[in-house]
């Protein structure tokens, strides 16, 4: 396999699997509208639960499964923080994230717990006949597959119909009998449940955890939200979902092409500020144009104007004449 075909296909693993993260983070910030720092800590603690349980025996689902239990718990704390102690949104995530640092060393009892030795998700399908070069591809891809489905489903339940519109117009809905601050404890802990069963793969995919592999990690979500939107423009929830997974397979593409072309990996998070700024910007500048034009996706200004004025997902227009995010 030529370096060129390998890297594509690492970046590709990586974009696929950080997918489940940004569905995560897509969940909080453009569906619930809440800035939701606590991705730093949960995505760790999801890999601190799966590798602490699985170095101790534990069957490698059920360790991976417990994991998004545990992010779930660390979701719905930010979001008691958040509705029932009066504390903003940003800073409720703060505190989760602060108080997951030393919860993650706990839980780990070191920094770093390695699993190269130990049985993973990646090594029990082994029996299923898959090639080892495209083993982990496969996998992440049923499993965002299954997510994508999973959350677009949800999202057109009565339950997801009621979140989105806490996180649209959180007043008008509170008029019509909706709890929002069930709304918003619960979304909190569905999207950081997905963050750290992303970290919990991840953690069994590079074979260790470690208490600092969360740093920037909501950043990295929150990039591959927005150039997911202007890649796959938002018009349906399912496209919205989908545009998030596609935005981390192009993040984590850029950066694998930024060190190939010499960037140190010191350079990173310069490298994902330049393309969440470049993101941020594209829509309302003349950078749409040359984006959807590079990636061959139709130019035009109804496109653009599809990126620009779609901030949140479809159906979020249809309660008021409300002005796009």
């Amino acid at each position: 396999m030529s370096p060129t075909v390998g890297m594509l296909r690492a970046a590709l693993e990586q974009g696929l699997v950080y997918g489940i993260l940004a569905i995560g983070v897509y969940l909080t910030f453009r569906v619930l509208d809440f800035p939701d720092l606590t991705v730093d800590g949960s995505f760790p603690l999801g890999g601190a639960v799966a590798a602490t349980l699985i170095v101790a025996g534990w069957n490698p689902f059920l360790a991976t499964a417990l994991a998004a239990v545990f992010g779930y718990v660390a979701g719905i704390t930010t979001g008691v923080l958040n509705t029932k102690l009066r504390i903003s949104g940003l800073l409720s995530g703060i505190l989760t994230m602060t108080a997951l640092y030393s919860i993650n060393l706990r839980i780990m009892g070191r920094s770093n717990v390695p699993l190269l030795r130990q049985d993973t998700v990646l090594t029990l399908i082994e029996g299923l006949g898959i090639p080892e070069p495209v083993r982990a591809l496969v996998l992440f891809f049923v499993v965002v597959a299954v997510f994508v489905l999973v959350v677009s489903a949800f999202l057109h339940t009565e339950f997801g119909l009621a979140l989105r519109a806490t996180g649209d117009n959180e007043r008008m809905i509170r008029s019509l009998g909706v709890d929002t601050d069930t709304m918003k404890i619960v979304g909190l802990g569905i999207s950081n449940a997905l963050v750290a069963f992303s970290g919990a793969l991840v953690a069994q995919f590079q074979g260790f955890t470690d208490v600092g592999m969360g740093i920037g990690m909501v950043v990295a979500g929150l990039a591959s939200v927005i150039i997911g939107e202007v890649v796959v423009p938002p018009r349906t929830v399912v496209r919205a979902v989908t545009g998030a997974v596609a935005g981390s397979v192009v993040y984590r593409l850029v950066i694998a092409f930024a060190l190939r072309a010499g960037f140190a990996p010191t350079d990173l998070k310069l490298v994902t500020a330049a393309m969440v700024v470049i993101a941020l910007a594209a829509p309302g500048t003349t950078f749409a144009p040359l984006v959807k034009r590079y990636l061959g996706l139709g130019s035009g200004r109804a496109a653009i104007a599809g990126v620009a004025g779609s901030g949140e997902e479809p159906g979020k227009r249809a309660g008021a004449n409300q002005e796009a995010r």
